[in-house]
């Protein structure tokens, strides 16, 4: 039996169309808003380590809430939808620091929802977790969808408008959200020693060292391949459908990665994953000038990203089981997209503003996918 006909398939795949909407907004075109309101590459940096540092603290917060009070739809909704309001702020005013504290606000409850709501999928899932790619990928459609079409519209209207639509993806996200049950999960506290000797298994923490190095060599990608693009010629809507190109790779994958995952095994995916992913930094470092090298490494996408994530997401879930469930996918959240995301956009905001910045940041990006790849060689079972 198709483990969708028990599942609320199209609800979910919802919140993830809206909530990776919003991220098709952020991730390329954010760094471009900063630019065009006078920021420095160093600040650019730093605006958007702060959008991934609280990812490092929220997680675990409401992952700790959710694991010991049930009622993890109840968190996702609320937390959307402050989100959404405290984002509102951002079209009050431009300077340094209050554009700071608003993303400061709005991102420890915006990334309070995702990692809640992976324990939410799973758990109607069941038994049937190796299909969780087959909802997710509904997320990477909503990111081709707004990165197209945003792409598209800057052609025409200002840089100003970002901020509108991503206020407009939050609330559409808040609003998913209120057509999903609370799935059946039964508060439970256990004892916080047996998730400390968990947390000090030799293969936990090399799993979670991995995962913060992929992250850490994401940081240039996600924080200046527009403004990248951008320096070398190329228009706005080109961009925007070289960043959907990558995700197009990545939908494919997702479409058979449930069928792949448990032939080939965790284990090997995470390592090719890094293998590819310090191709890809040092395709992009070399050659941005080649538009068929662009494509070729926008299609590692589907490596450097999408199988490492589903793959991860089936290490954590086998891995932290029943109470530790949030916290698990929390910890996976905190420390590759918090720790690793923000300390990779910091250091390559920083790089960036040297002499031929964009080589050392891409080149950077290259070694720590490698320093992954050697952890998960050598510990990872």
């Amino acid at each position: 039996m198709s483990p969708f006909r028990t599942t609320p398939y199209w609800r979910l795949s919802s919140f993830y169309f809206f909530y990776f909407a919003a991220l098709g907004i952020l991730v390329p075109y954010w760094g471009l808003y900063l630019k065009d309101a006078g920021f420095s590459a160093s600040e650019i940096g730093e605006l958007t380590a702060i959008l991934l540092a609280t990812r490092i603290v929220a997680p675990n917060v409401w992952g700790w809430l959710g694991d010991h009070l049930g009622h993890r739809m109840r968190i996702v909704r609320s937390a959307s939808l402050i989100a959404a309001v405290s984002f509102a702020g951002i079209m009050l005013g431009n300077s340094y620091l209050w554009i700071a504290a608003v993303m400061l606000v709005f991102s420890f409850f915006w990334n309070a929802t995702l990692p809640q709501f992976e324990v939410v999928t799973l758990q109607y899932l069941g038994e049937h977790t190796a299909h969780y790619s087959r909802i997710r990928l509904w997320g990477s459609v909503g990111f081709i969808v707004t990165v197209l079409l945003l792409g598209a519209l800057l052609e025409r209207y200002a840089v100003t408008l970002v901020p509108y639509a991503i206020f407009i993806a939050l609330l559409a996200i808040w609003l998913s959200s209120l057509t999903i049950a609370e799935k059946s999960d039964q508060p439970s506290v256990t004892p916080s020693r047996s998730l400390r000797k968990l947390l000090l298994r030799p293969e936990i923490l090399a799993f979670f060292g991995l995962c913060f190095f992929i992250q850490l060599s994401h940081g240039p990608y996600y924080t200046f391949y527009t403004i990248y693009l951008e320096q070398y010629g190329y228009e706005r809507s080109l961009i925007g459908q070289l960043w959907a190109l990558g995700v197009v790779a990545e939908v494919v994958m997702f479409i058979f990665i449930h069928r792949w995952l448990p032939i080939i095994g965790i284990r090997t995916v995470l390592l090719g994953s890094l293998l590819l992913s310090a191709v890809r930094w040092v395709l992009i470092g070399l050659y941005p000038e080649s538009l068929p090298i662009l494509i070729f490494a926008q299609l590692l996408h589907a490596i450097s990203f999408g199988t490492y994530h589903a793959a991860a997401i089936a290490w954590v879930h086998q891995y932290f089981t029943g109470s530790h469930q949030g916290r698990g996918q929390a910890l996976y959240s905190s420390v590759s997209f918090g720790a690793g995301g923000a300390l990779g956009s910091l250091g390559s905001g920083y790089l960036w503003a040297l002499p031929h910045g964009a080589l050392w940041s891409f080149t950077c990006a290259a070694v720590f996918a490698m320093i992954g790849f050697v952890i998960g060689w050598r510990y990872i079972r």
